[in-house]
C-alpha cells in the first residue's frame, strides 16, 4: 500500500489482504504471527478483549461513546489524542506519540496494547502491529455489532469462492519491483495534443483511479463507442499491460472532441482546461444514481467525485454587526494567483525570517505553494462597490470574504495561474514557485480558522494527520503563451520519478521535479478512511 503512496488504516480492505496473506503463510508452514500473544491468552481473555473493543474502540452505542470520551485519556499526560493505546493486561491508557504507553509496557512488562482508534494490536517486543487469527475474528465481530448499533451497513471486503478458486488455479503473480516499468508508457502526439497526453499520464498514475479501472468497476449504460469512461478503462488496460511501445490515443481524442466541442481541432489547448473538461465528461458518463448517500460536496457517488471533489467554504462577514454568512461549494481544483500577475499578491514570504512551513524554506526569497495558499485563504475586504445585504442589519453593508477548505479531496489539484488574459494584456507568468513533496493542508482548513494569527498557523504534530498529502504528478509548460509544449513528471514508486514527454519517458530525480516551473500540481492524501 505504501508503494501507492496511500496508507490505508486497519479498518479497511488492507486488513483483509493482510489476513488472507497470513492465512496462506500459516498453511504453508511458516511462523504463524507474533508468539507473544500466547501470554495474553489465559482465563477469560476472549471476553476481556471483547469488552475492550465494545467499550473503548468501536463504541457502538451513544452510552459507550460518552464513556470513551470521558475515560480514554493518557494516564500520564492527560491527552485525548496522540494515538491513544490501552494496555491489554491492565487498566492503563497511554499515548503512543509521546511513548507513554511504551514506558508502561517496559516498566510492567505488559507487551501488548490496542490502538483505541483503529483497533490494531501492538507488540512492544516485536515493535510492530501484529496479526492473530482469533483476535482478528473478535475485532471483526465487534466492529460489525457496533456498525449495526449505529445503523450503518458497512461490511469488510472478502474474496468470493469464485475469486479464491481463480487465485488457486493461477498461482503466478506479477510483482512490482523497484525496476518495474509496468504502468510507464509513452503517448504519440497526434498534432498539438501534448495538452491531452500530459493529463492522461497524471490520471493513469492516480492510485485510486487506477485501482478502480483495473478492477473493472465501471458498468456502462451507454453505447461503448461513445462512453469516455469505457475508453479510459481501455487506456488503463493498455498502460498496465506491460507493453513498452508508445500508445496512440486516437479514440480518446475523438471522444474528447465529441463531448467537449470547445477542445475540438488541432490547435494547442490549455492542459488545465482539458483536465476540467475530462473530469466533467467522466463524471457525467459514470454518474452513480443508485440512491446511496454520497460523502462529498457534489453529492455524487461516481469515482471522479469520490477522488477529486472537495468542499470550499466561503464566509462573508458583515463589518457592522459581524454576522457571518457561510456557503460551501464543491471543487475539483484550486486556482492560485502568482506574484507578477496584475492581481496584487500577499504575502510574498512570512516575515522574511527564513521560517519553514511544509518543508519550504524562504531563505532564497522564492514564493512557495504555501504562500499562494495563504493568499487564497486570507480575509479579503470587498469594499464599498460590492456591498451585500446583511440578514442581521437588513441593509446593504460592506463586508469581508474568506475562503477555507471545509472538506479535502483525496486528490488535491493545484492550478498555478501562469496564463494571464485580460483586455490589455496576454502573457505567461514565469515566476518560480517552490512546492514540497509532502504538503500539510491543516492550516487552510475551516476547522483551523480560529487558530489563525496574522497569517501564521499552528502546525499539527499528529503523526497520523489526515490532512497530509504526497506529490505524485507535476504538469509543466515550456515556451510562451502562443507557442509551447506540455510535459509531466509522474511518481511510479515512493522514490522514483519519471518525465513523460509525449512518446518519450525518461527517469528523473527529486531535484528535477522540485526545480521545475510547475503548472498543475497533483497531491494524494497519505491516509484514507474506510467509508
Amino acid at each position: 500500500w505504501r508503494g501507492s503512496m496511500v496508507a490505508f488504516r486497519p479498518k479497511d480492505k488492507a486488513s483483509v489482504f493482510v489476513s488472507n496473506s497470513v492465512t496462506q503463510i500459516e498453511k504453508r508452514g511458516y511462523p504463524a504471527g507474533c508468539p507473544h500473544v500466547n501470554g495474553f491468552k489465559v482465563d477469560n481473555w476472549k471476553q476481556n478483549l471483547r469488552v475492550i473493543y465494545q467499550c473503548f474502540v468501536w463504541s457502538g452505542s451513544a452510552e459507550t461513546r460518552k464513556r470513551k470520551a470521558k475515560s480514554c485519556v493518557c494516564h500520564m499526560c492527560g491527552a485525548h489524542l496522540n494515538r491513544l493505546h490501552s494496555c491489554l493486561y491492565c487498566v492503563f491508557f497511554g499515548c503512543f506519540t509521546k511513548k507513554h504507553i511504551h514506558e508502561h509496557a517496559k516498566n510492567k512488562r505488559h507487551n501488548l496494547a490496542i490502538d483505541l482508534l483503529y483497533g490494531g494490536i501492538y507488540c512492544f517486543v516485536c515493535q510492530d502491529y501484529i496479526y492473530d487469527k482469533e483476535m482478528e475474528q473478535i475485532a471483526k465481530e465487534e466492529q460489525r455489532k457496533a456498525w449495526k448499533l449505529q445503523g450503518e451497513k458497512y461490511s469488510t471486503w472478502e474474496p468470493t469462492k469464485r475469486e479464491l478458486e481463480l487465485l488457486r488455479h493461477n498461482p503466478k503473480r506479477r510483482k512490482m519491483t523497484t525496476n518495474c516499468t509496468i504502468g510507464l508508457r509513452g503517448l504519440i502526439n497526434l498534432g498539438n495534443t501534448c495538452f491531452m497526453n500530459c493529463i492522461v499520464q497524471a490520471l493513469t498514475h492516480t492510485p485510486l483511479l487506477r485501482d478502480f479501472f483495473l478492477s473493472d468497476r465501471h458498468k456502462c449504460e451507454m453505447q461503448s463507442n461513445s462512453c469516455l469512461v469505457c475508453e479510459m478503462s481501455q487506456l488503463f488496460q493498455e498502460f498496465y499491460s506491460g507493453h513498452r511501445s508508445p500508445h496512440i490515443p486516437f479514440r480518446l481524442l475523438h471522444l474528447v472532441w465529441t463531448h467537449a466541442r470547445h477542445l475540438a481541432g488541432y490547435e494547442q489547448q490549455d492542459a488545465h482546461e482539458f483536465l476540467i473538461a475530462a473530469l466533467d465528461v467522466l463524471h457525467r458518463h459514470c454518474k452513480d444514481d443508485n440512491g446511496k448517500k454520497a460523502n462529498n460536496p457534489n453529492n455524487c457517488n461516481c469515482i471522479i467525485d469520490q477522488i477529486f471533489t472537495g468542499g470550499l467554504q466561503s464566509d462573508v462577514t458583515c463589518q457592522v454587526c459581524h454576522g457571518v454568512s457561510t456557503t460551501i461549494d464543491p471543487f475539483w481544483d484550486i486556482s492560485l494567483d502568482l506574484p507578477g500577475s496584475s492581481t496584487p499578491f500577499w504575502p510574498l514570504s512570512p516575515g522574511g525570517d527564513g521560517s519553514t512551513l511544509n518543508g519550504e524554506s524562504h531563505l532564497s526569497g522564492a514564493t512557495t505553494l504555501t504562500d499562494c495558499l495563504r493568499r487564497f485563504t486570507r480575509p479579503e475586504h470587498l469594499g464599498s462597490g460590492a456591498k451585500i445585504k446583511c440578514s442581521g442589519c437588513h441593509s446593504y453593508q460592506e463586508s469581508t470574504k474568506q475562503l477555507t477548505m471545509k472538506k479535502l479531496p483525496i486528490v488535491a489539484c493545484f492550478h498555478l495561474k501562469r496564463f494571464e488574459h485580460s483586455a490589455k494584456l496576454r502573457r505567461k507568468i514565469i515566476t518560480y514557485v517552490s512546492f514540497p513533496l509532502e504538503l500539510d493542508m491543516t492550516p487552510f482548513m475551516a476547522s483551523s480558522k480560529e487558530n489563525r494569527m496574522n497569517g501564521q498557523y499552528q502546525q499539527s504534530v499528529d503523526v497520523f494527520n489526515d490532512n497530509k498529502y504526497s506529490l505524485f504528478a507535476v504538469v509543466n509548460h515550456q515556451g510562451t503563451l502562443e507557442s509551447g509544449h506540455y510535459t509531466t513528471f509522474i511518481r511510479q514508486h515512493m522514490d522514483q520519478w519519471f518525465k513523460c514527454d509525449d512518446a518519450i519517458i525518461t527517469k528523473a530525480s527529486n531535484k528535477d521535479v522540485l526545480d521545475s516551473e510547475g503548472y498543475l500540481l497533483f497531491y494524494h492524501k497519505q491516509f484514507l478512511e474506510y467509508e
